[in-house]
Parts: structure tokens; sequence; C-alpha cells
């Protein structure tokens, strides 16, 4: 799900659609994303350490969205992503 939701984040970036809450980010800007991806991991950390398992999964899946939204907005791609984590791993 996570590859389908970064291709259709895309094409709200290439197609904005009125009404949609991926396209009122892009239309907000950069500043505004990457404040957004904050408040997310703020809220990961608050679910991490005082709430439950749904609460948990549902921030931390509102993280992903939001980052996948800062990544499309600085054109990278989980195939970026994934290439650095490989070279970490191997140590290249």
């Amino acid at each position: 799900m996570i590859t389908e939701l970064e291709k259709i984040i895309g094409d709200r970036k290439a197609n904005p659609q009125a009404k949609s809450y991926t396209n009122s980010l892009f239309e907000a800007g950069r500043n505004k994303i990457a404040q957004k991806v904050g408040e997310e991991a703020t809220e990961v950390i608050v679910a991490a350490l005082g709430q439950g398992r749904d609460e948990q999964i549902g921030e931390i899946s509102d993280l992903f969205y939001h980052v996948l939204v800062l990544m499309a907005e600085l054109d990278l791609s989980l195939a970026d992503i994934e290439a650095e984590l490989q070279r970490r791993h191997t140590g290249g």
C-alpha cells in the first residue's frame, strides 16, 4: 500500500483535484509540508509513550503519509530511499 500511496500522491501533484487534502498541502508549500511532518512525528512520540496500539498505528500511518507528501514535494521516491538504505546496509 505504501507504493500505491506514493503513486496516488504523485498523481495528485501532477493532476490537482479540488478539495483534495494532498493538494492543499502542495498548495501550502514545502514549509507547511515539513511542518506537518514535524507535527506528526511529535504525535507518534506521544502515542508511543502513552497511548494504545490503535492510536500508535494511526499516528505512524499519518507520519508515513506526510513523509510521502514531503518526498513528492522534494522529487524523491521510495526507490531513492530504498537505494540509500541498501547502500548503508552493504557498507557501500
